[in-house]
């Protein structure tokens, strides 16, 4: 996109940022953010077609990242093999054969990559050169423009809380998924998983086939969720379903995990319980691009609208529509998991939130918390009007911790709907904001503002001119005025 000339007649504020910010360090006609099997072939699809193509990927994940469950939810059960970048690097090519094909396309990979943000110009913004993906490693970050912008991002795993879930061992089909096939890096040994549709059939046959021992699968309703060719493979693989059934809490040690105890009273032994009830697609970027996004209970939830400038791959694009109603099912899963948790269960690990302070709207315990906050709750808050997930996460931090809301800002979701008595999909979800992974600040500082930019800081970080309007900021006599009335001379 050709930034425009302004008009004679309109006048710019000195200190804004238009024509100021410079042009992106590379740019391709295609840039597919996803490396998957949906990515590469839409990277492959570009390059044959004689365009110039980037293909990122954020695999393999620093191991720092995959610590705080960024961006899957791997519950702390990798090995220490995932802290060995080059062996990781190896493992992702090894079991992806198609990236080396890309490469050899003419596609240009960049992995251990992410996408952090996606900014186009537009009612708010309209200082950009051009469109541009904002990209980083572990080193830097920096702009590259795009003509045609493809999203692969894949699909997440849906988080529902219940009494001990904030401990190592607890993670979702996506993650266990990842550390098997991908990075070959799994540390558990016994496994239950959680949900009977085609992604925990699935995932229990994966398990049992790399030699993980699969205890059972724990399902709410009265049978088996998934297809019927799954489900006569899980039986007779000696695994057994148990219907009717959930985790009511899960005991352990100093390593995390190391039983579940059903709603029964049934005991299993397992080190690791992982979430199967279903894929939330990965719209990070959409959202923080403000791009528009749909509610679709049979592909997902939430999953991409049209937007002229974005194409969506794969599973980001939302879940196969097989006529299951995915919403209804988890809505079954929030509600029964709530029935069993009590008010200290936490909901956000991140920042320690219980299901009592969300429905209470109260901060975390670490903040006070004074009477007039005390006197507030939900109820309070819904006499006023619909809920609203952003305010509710400003009110009580869930969802502002380090997994940017992975494991929270769906189940908060759904227990504001319960609570408030409204269909999911009433309440808006919280919004997400670039960065939409967690970079260090070192990373994303910006050490090559060239002297435009850097001669409007005195409006936004001058002490003690930022007090004074920008208007009246220029003279030197004028800051060395106000520099000495900070420091207390009389003048």
């Amino acid at each position: 996109m050709t930034q425009t000339a302004p008009s004679a007649s309109r006048k710019f504020d000195v200190h804004a940022l238009d024509g100021k910010l410079p042009a992106p360090e590379m740019r391709y006609d295609v840039v597919v953010v996803g490396g998957g099997p949906a990515g590469i072939a839409a990277a492959r699809a570009a390059v044959a077609a004689g365009k110039t193509v980037l293909l990122v990927d954020e695999n393999p994940v620093p191991g720092a990242a995959m610590g705080n469950d960024v961006p899957l939810f791997f519950g702390g059960r990798m090995t220490t093999a995932t802290m060995q970048a080059d062996r990781m690097v190896e493992t992702v090519f090894t079991t992806e054969p198609a990236l080396e094909a890309a490469m050899e396309d003419g596609v240009e990979v960049l992995l251990g990559t992410c996408a952090w943000g996606v900014y186009r110009n537009g009612p708010a913004f309209a200082t950009l050169p051009e469109n541009v993906v904002a990209l980083a490693d572990s080193a830097r970050a920096w702009l590259v423009g795009y003509g045609e912008l493809v999203l692969a991002t894949g699909a997440r795993d849906l988080a529902i809380g219940f009494p001990g879930w904030n401990q190592p061992g607890v993670m979702g089909a996506q993650a266990l998924t990842m550390l098997l096939s991908r990075y070959e890096a799994f540390s558990g040994r016994r496994v239950l998983i959680v949900g009977s549709h085609d992604l925990a059939l699935e995932t229990a046959l994966l398990a049992r086939d790399k030699g993980v021992a699969v205890a059972g699968l724990v399902e709410l309703r009265d049978a088996p969720q998934g297809s019927a060719d799954l489900v006569e493979a899980v039986r007779a693989a000696q695994i057994p379903i148990l219907t009717g059934e959930v985790v009511a809490r899960v005991e352990g040690g100093i390593d995390g995990v190391e039983r579940a105890v059903l709603r029964s009273g049934a005991v299993i032994e397992a080190d690791t319980i992982c979430l199967a009830i279903g894929l939330i697609p990965a719209i990070e970027l959409v959202d923080a691009m403000g791009a528009p996004r749909v509610l679709d209970a049979a592909r997902g939830g939430h999953v991409p609208g049209p937007d002229a400038g974005l194409r969506f791959a794969g599973l980001c694009a939302g879940l196969p529509d097989t006529g299951f109603d995915h919403v209804a099912y988890r809505m079954d899963w929030a509600r029964e998991l709530g029935a069993v948790s009590a008010g200290d269960t936490i909901v956000c690990q991140c920042e320690e939130v219980t299901r009592a302070d969300l429905i209470g709207v109260q901060p975390p315990n670490y903040l006070p918390r004074p009477d007039a906050l005390q006197a507030r709750s939900l109820c309070s808050l819904l006499a006023d009007g619909p809920a609203n997930q952003d305010q509710i996460k400003r009110l009580t931090r869930a969802g502002m911790g380090q997994c940017q809301g992975r494991r929270c800002r769906d189940q908060v979701a759904m227990i504001l709907a319960l609570e408030a008595g409204k269909p999911f999909g009433s309440i808006p979800l919280a919004s997400h904001r670039a960065p939409v992974r967690p970079i260090p600040l070192r990373i994303l500082a910006d050490w090559e503002e060239d002297e435009a930019m850097r001669a409007g800081w005195d409006v936004w970080f001058g002490i003690p001119t930022q007090w004074t309007p920008y208007r009246d900021i220029g003279t030197e006599r004028e800051r060395e005025h106000q520099i000495a009335i900070a420091e207390g001379w009389s003048l």
